[in-house]
């Protein structure tokens, strides 16, 4: 029976599940293709705006700081508000700091902007996977719809890297940020008239102030302490200051959270073993995924000399395979097997394909080398990604689902924190000592620059070594942690086996 009581409005209500997951993934697209399109306009709008080498790392920065430290807040706002009114607002606020970015004359704006991007964008991506988790019950829809967010959440940041080679290459830096309006605009409008939230899954409990007020701080903390270790290194007495501080509000938070009535993020959301597998499993494979995009971005432009429209199509292979992996393999096994058995050697397949790029030379061939593994990364990463989102928010009780949500948006910000400092540094590392090592015998200018791209793709494979180890320890992890069964159809959620809390979240109109 549906909540409806007609026929007409049930099948209504089931037909509005799919038009409302158009807009949900349209906007976590443009949440996800945010945080790479800007790093391909950024030394035109440095240059345009006279921001000095120092401080260009706080255009990335900014909004990974609001984005990172306001998730969990952001998570729980859409709990207590409604999932739906706090997705609009965060897509009308978005398409407002966009406007703002585009427009800006100077550098304070364009920071401004870019923190408020962060902000609107923490309350947004919680609110759109946890929309996913409250209207997509049954088994074999939630598999198709998770299909589909998994391929956008992994693949967006690819469709970023082209999108902005275009907007920078063909007309400035500006429309990085202006085409987020429109996606904002449409999604929001669709939103507004197509979703139907279940009744009963708010949490209307007072707002945990100590937890919100320590979490953010502990997770700026975390994510400032990655990326200045990234530009200072990881002896600066300010960077090690920063993961001493995140270490303590951290800490303070867990206690907190464990004696406070109506906690922020009730510990039973990650301690069930399953959803803390997937959230520290998706953390890993997140970190070796942005410091691919890294080197790769690096190899083609500086090393084979692409364009950046060149470079971001070069990386087609890797979208084509995670929405073949996402939406064919995955979603379609989903209701078959246990999603350790997918998650597990999806993270291997993805470790294979980078086990590949180890073997990166000046000379490599694409076609040869760099398309087999990004096909294999894709293939891999798309697999793994579809059931660990939707296994990590299966069986929560409806008012925990924005939180839920949040910490898988959480643990994929911190990884790709982390990610893009430790890569980095083990790559600038192992360069510097190459060059070092082999300069002495390079007489002539052509030699020396040949012992420079020599010294960065030397750089780049070491660093792809540590990516390949952190994918196995993803996969072990997933393997050993994830024992949900494979989902019971004959349940409205599609709860598996082996998963400790019942399934809490209501039918919505079938």
């Amino acid at each position: 029976m549906s909540e409806t009581g007609t026929p007409a409005l049930a099948a209504d209500a089931n037909s509005n599940r799919w038009k409302a997951l158009a807009f949900i993934a349209l906007a976590q697209l443009m949440v996800v293709l945010d945080a790479t399109i800007v790093n391909i306009a950024l030394p035109s709008a440095q240059q345009d705006l006279g921001i000095s080498d120092g401080n260009r790392q706080w255009v990335i920065t900014a909004y990974a700081l609001a984005f990172g430290g306001l998730l969990l807040f952001g998570g729980r706002i859409a709990d207590l508000w409604g999932r739906k009114r706090t997705f609009v607002t965060g897509l009308i606020g978005f398409a407002g700091a966009s406007a703002l970015g585009g427009a800006a004359q100077g550098e304070a704006l364009l920071l401004g902007a870019r923190a408020l991007q962060g902000a609107f964008g923490a309350l947004l991506a919680p609110a759109a996977l946890s929309l996913l988790a409250v209207m997509f019950t049954d088994a074999k829809e939630r598999a198709k719809a998770f299909g589909i967010y998994g391929a956008i959440a992994g693949g967006g940041g690819a469709v970023g890297l082209i999108l902005g080679g275009f907007l920078t290459e063909y007309l400035n830096w500006r429309w990085t940020f202006y085409v987020n309006i429109p996606f904002a605009v449409i999604a929001a409008a669709g939103a507004y008239f197509v979703i139907r939230e279940p009744a009963g899954g708010r949490n209307r409990s007072p707002l945990d102030i100590p937890g919100v007020v320590l979490s953010t701080l502990g997770l700026v903390s975390l994510v400032y302490g990655f990326t200045r270790a990234e530009s200072d290194g990881w002896s600066d007495s300010v960077t090690i200051g920063l993961f001493v501080a995140s270490a303590v509000l951290l800490a303070a938070f867990v206690l907190v959270e464990s004696r406070v009535k109506a906690p922020l993020l009730p510990l039973r959301v990650v301690t069930e073993r399953n959803r803390g597998g997937v959230y520290l499993s998706l953390g890993l494979a997140i970190i070796a995924m942005f410091g691919l995009f890294l080197f790769l971005t690096y190899y083609l432009q500086i090393v084979k000399g692409y364009s950046p429209v060149k470079t971001g199509f070069a990386f087609l292979p890797m979208i084509a395979g995670m929405i073949t992996g996402s939406t064919q393999i995955g979603a379609r096994l989903m209701t078959r097997v246990p999603a350790r058995l997918l998650m597990g050697p999806g993270f291997l397949t993805a470790a294979v394909g980078m086990l590949l790029l180890t073997q990166l030379e000046i000379g490599s061939s694409y076609a040869g080398l760099l398309l087999p593994a990004q096909l294999l990364l894709g293939l891999g990463m798309g697999t793994a990604f579809m059931p660990a989102m939707s296994l990590a928010t299966t069986g929560v009780e409806p008012r925990d689902a924005g939180v839920a949500s949040a910490m898988v948006n959480t643990s994929q910000q911190v990884g790709g924190a982390i990610g893009t400092a430790l890569l980095n540094t083990i790559a600038a590392s192992a360069t510097t000592s190459y060059v070092a090592d082999h300069i002495a015998g390079a007489t002539t200018k052509p030699q020396q620059q040949l012992v420079h791209l020599q010294g960065l793709v030397n750089g780049y494979t070491n660093a792809i070594w540590f990516a390949v180890g952190i994918l196995v320890a993803a996969s072990a992890i997933a393997l050993t942690f994830v024992n949900a069964g494979r989902p019971d159809l004959s349940s409205a959620a599609g709860q598996g086996e082996g998963v400790e809390d019942e399934v809490k979240i209501p039918v919505v109109a079938h």
